[in-house]
This record gives C-alpha cells, sequence and structure tokens, in this order.
C-alpha cells in the first residue's frame, strides 16, 4: 500500500518559513515525480510545485522564488522549504506523486497524502 505522509505545517506570521516534508513508503519513489498541491478555505486545490525523478522543477508562478522543493531518493523523501509566506499562502497543503511534472501540474495526481495545515498570520 503506497503511504504519504506530510509533516511541518503550522502557523506563522507573515514573512516567515516553514519547511514542510512528505515521507513515502510503498513503492520505488525514485522513478516518479512527486508534488505539492494547496486547497484553502472555500477554493479548489492547486498545484504549487512538483519535482521529476531526474530533478526537474515545476513551480507555480505564485511561489516563484519563495519557495523551493527538494528531494532526498534515498529516504523517499521530499521537503519543501516555503519562505516569505503570506496570508493568501494559508492552505492544506499536500504531498502528491504522479507519473512526470506535467501530469502533476495538470492536477492528475496517482497517490495523495492527508495534508498538512499552513496557517499565515497578518
Amino acid at each position: 500500500q503506497v503511504q504519504l505522509v506530510e509533516s511541518g505545517g503550522g502557523l506563522v506570521q507573515a514573512g516567515g518559513s516553514l519547511r514542510l516534508s512528505c515521507a513515502a513508503s510503498g513503492r520505488t519513489f525514485s522513478l516518479y515525480a512527486m508534488g505539492w498541491f494547496r486547497q484553502a478555505p472555500g477554493k479548489e486545490r492547486e498545484f504549487v510545485a512538483a519535482i521529476s525523478w531526474s530533478g526537474g522543477m515545476a513551480y507555480a508562478d505564485s511561489v516563484k522564488g519563495r519557495f523551493t522543493m527538494s528531494r532526498e531518493k534515498a529516504k523517499n523523501t521530499v521537503t519543501f522549504q516555503i519562505n516569505s509566506l503570506k496570508p493568501e499562502d494559508t492552505a492544506v497543503y499536500y504531498c502528491a506523486t504522479g507519473a512526470n511534472t506535467l501530469v502533476l501540474r495538470s492536477g492528475r495526481a496517482d497517490c495523495w497524502g492527508q495534508g498538512t495545515q499552513v496557517t499565515v498570520s497578518s
């Protein structure tokens, strides 16, 4: 059974930073793309970032320059350093896997984590 477990969310003031992690188990994740999505209250879930098995990156325009995703294949873990946080970044952040970054960018994921809450106060 594939499992993705996120951690690292919390409450932070505007301008602050958080480091999210996603631990994967159940298959060889080094061969798949992994991504982060978020869903704010009353809004649809949206793509935030993705990293391919070879290290290629994709970011939503709203987070470019502020958020950085990295991957440790040996540990089946991805981390998400989110800086210069804004109140509009408040959302539940989800980790996901997919065939490649383009597939993830379109919102089609094979597996989802349970999500971790990020709240940014103004």
